[in-house]
């Protein structure tokens, strides 16, 4: 016959279970008073209560009334996209720096994969730059003083892209960086004093010795 196992001493499950009845009613009566205080504070507008199981995230629940349930008219207004003549600029930078490293790599020739790598990644930054950046809906939300840039960046960005898919050898890619570095300089430049000029003499005055600008 087979030897039944030991019972557990009662006395210590009662006091395990007394234990932990201890904790729960300690974890409730925190709860409590999380509510009341949450109640003086104004940032309550229902009863204190146990919480009950509900399909709410534990970061819904946890949050007052008031920052959880915004009406719809009551919601912050979007803000209206613009188009970025900054991020053009960035773009062009970047499309610069890696014509630039491309032609640094002339005597691997053409077919080498750091050079058409380059040429991958400054195609790249103008497709980014043309489909992001400068789409119709964002220049029809531009100042006008603004988009008369940004549409100019657009009609150079899709001449160089061009160039760039038709590319057949280093001495274009010479030519096209040389190009690519102008007309960045050229934008950053135009940017920066139609904004200077739109800002005011004195903002303008606080920009340009903040960030350094220099007229060359």
């Amino acid at each position: 016959m087979p030897k039944l196992p030991k019972l557990p001493d009662l006395e210590s499950v009662f006091s395990i279970i007394d234990t932990a009845s201890g904790a729960i009613d300690g974890g409730l009566g925190l709860i409590d008073k999380v509510s009341n205080k949450l109640d003086q504070l104004g940032l309550s507008d229902t009863p204190s209560t146990i919480p009950t199981r509900t399909t709410e995230s534990p970061k819904e629940r946890l949050l007052p009334a008031t920052l959880t349930q915004i009406s719809p008219e009551e919601k912050p207004a979007e803000a209206i996209a613009t188009a970025c003549v900054p991020c053009a600029i960035g773009h062009y930078s970047g499309a610069a720096k890696l014509l630039n490293e491309a032609f640094r790599f002339r005597d691997d020739g053409i077919e080498s994969n750091q050079v058409l790598d380059d040429i991958a990644g400054a195609i790249g930054e103008l497709n980014a730059m043309e489909r992001v950046d400068l789409t119709p809906e964002r220049l029809q939300k531009t100042p006008d003083w603004e988009r008369t840039i940004a549409e100019e960046a657009l009609r150079e960005s899709r001449k160089l892209r061009h160039r760039l898919e038709g590319i057949g050898s280093m001495d274009e890619i010479e030519k096209v960086a040389a190009d690519t570095e102008s007309y960045y300089k050229k934008l950053n430049r135009q940017w920066y004093k139609g904004r200077f000029g739109n800002l005011g003499s004195e903002k303008a005055k606080a920009i340009s010795q903040r960030i350094g600008t220099k007229e060359e």
